[in-house]
């Protein structure tokens, strides 16, 4: 994996980084690197997550995922962490395969998800740390009724990924249903490169053994230089243009196999970073597509965003056809991905000659090694910017405390945190 900052360099963008910050910064990124390779080694919360493409079981998944092997479709049955690394991995790796993923509690959504798979060859796969998310366990109660009143049975098709105990670990035991363990010390967000994520990938037989090979990958081209870390490059530059003002981070991959990538980025970086009036506002994009949309407030809006490019350096072929027609000729006999590339080649120098910051990452290509190394290294990245910016990176307060006022709202418990529903301060117009 590749990361040029020079477009996020002060002599092209405002805001933008000095090479002597940049030099300067990176003695803190040593003394940090230091910090993050003691917690892997000792597998601290939340370090362990970076230990994970050495300790997650890929023999233990496969087995687990054998029970459904035939299966047409997956279902992915969690929220956040427990779903947005499943979703990124299949849609990389196995874009063809079915994998629908009930991640909200929308009634209407859920049902017409159900309506929409064949039950009688979809797998389940259930995610729940506790075995008590709200969301998650009420989304399954609805999957097995549908499942049974199709004449399905349920227990055949299901994997569960869970904690040691707790109401989903004894009904995988009760039923005999193959059960993997939710990684000790990872949080949600952390966890795509183990049976949290690897799961459904592993039905639809894509290589999560190389998948774990690129996390190695990623965890080994860590350095105690930012110059010399692709991922501490990223984070280190985050970090910098963050201070800087540019308090929104956009992501925007040129490859459709990509798109859902920056959904779970969106999730790492504002639920890790997103604290003590701090952090970077993460936004989805998808080049081409969004060039006509968005880019014109990236280009001519406030100085306020940080621009993360992102492409394979290997493409599919896919030839434009040859062409009389006037104005088009120029098209034909190329190639898709060639004007692909292109429009990624424009849209950066757009942006760096409108002096808006800018950062471009390159992976090999969309394949199980290049997709692992690039979720890695963003791991990494936000690790590293984390501890630069001095934050919890591994806790969700502000998550819990929503946790804590639906439980309340919903009898599951006396929580003072619901009471402010009913202090709402209310101007109603009508």
């Amino acid at each position: 994996m590749r990361v040029d900052i020079g477009n996020a360099l002060d002599v092209v963008a405002q805001p933008g980084v000095s090479r002597a910050s940049l030099d300067a910064l990176d003695d803190r990124v040593a003394e940090v690197h230091d910090r993050i390779e003691q917690g892997i080694d000792d597998r601290e919360f939340g370090y362990a997550s970076l230990a994970l493409p050495e300790d997650t079981d890929a023999a233990a998944i496969r087995e687990a995922a054998e029970s459904a092997a035939d299966s047409e479709a997956v279902l992915t049955v969690g929220i956040g962490g427990s779903a947005l690394g499943a979703r990124t991995l299949t849609a990389a790796l196995a874009p063809d395969a079915t994998h629908g993923v009930l991640d909200n509690v929308d009634p209407d959504g859920t049902r017409r998800l159900l309506d929409s798979l064949p039950l009688d060859s979809t797998a389940i796969h259930v995610v729940s740390r506790s075995g008590t998310t709200a969301e998650t366990l009420a989304n399954f109660l609805v999957v097995r009724e549908a499942f049974e009143d199709a004449g399905v049975d349920w227990t055949d098709r299901t994997v569960v990924t869970t904690g040691e105990d707790g109401p989903l670990r004894a009904l995988a035991d009760e039923h005999g249903m193959p059960a993997l363990d939710v990684p000790e010390g990872v949080p949600g967000r952390f966890s795509a490169l183990s049976s949290v994520g690897l799961v459904p990938a592993a039905i639809f037989g894509a290589d999560i053994e190389g998948l774990l090979a690129g996390g190695r990958a990623g965890r080994n081209s860590l350095a105690p230089s930012l110059f010399d870390s692709p991922a501490y490059a990223y984070g280190a530059v985050s970090y910098a243009l963050e201070q800087r003002g540019a308090t929104t981070t956009v992501m925007c991959p040129y490859a459709e196999r990509l798109d859902a990538f920056g959904e779970w980025f969106a999730q790492l970086w504002a639920e890790s970073l997103g604290k003590d009036g701090m952090g970077q506002t993460p936004v989805r994009a998808l080049g081409a597509t969004d060039q006509h949309s968005q880019l014109q407030l990236y280009r001519a809006g406030r100085h306020d965003k940080q621009v993360t490019l992102v492409r394979p350096r290997e493409r599919p072929d896919c030839a434009i056809p040859e062409t009389d027609v006037e104005g088009l000729s120029y098209l034909g006999g190329s190639d898709l991905g060639t004007l692909l590339d292109a429009e990624f080649e424009a849209t950066e120098a757009s942006l760096a000659a409108a002096n808006q910051p800018n950062v471009r990452l390159e992976l090999d290509r969309v394949d199980a090694k290049g997709v692992g190394e690039l979720l890695y290294a963003m791991e990494a990245a936000c690790v590293l910017a984390g501890e630069l910016m001095g934050v919890e990176t591994f806790t969700q307060p502000a998550v819990e405390w929503g946790k804590r006022a639906a439980r309340g709202l919903l009898g599951g418990g006396d929580f003072e945190e619901a009471d402010a529903v009913a202090d709402k301060e209310r101007l109603e117009v009508e």
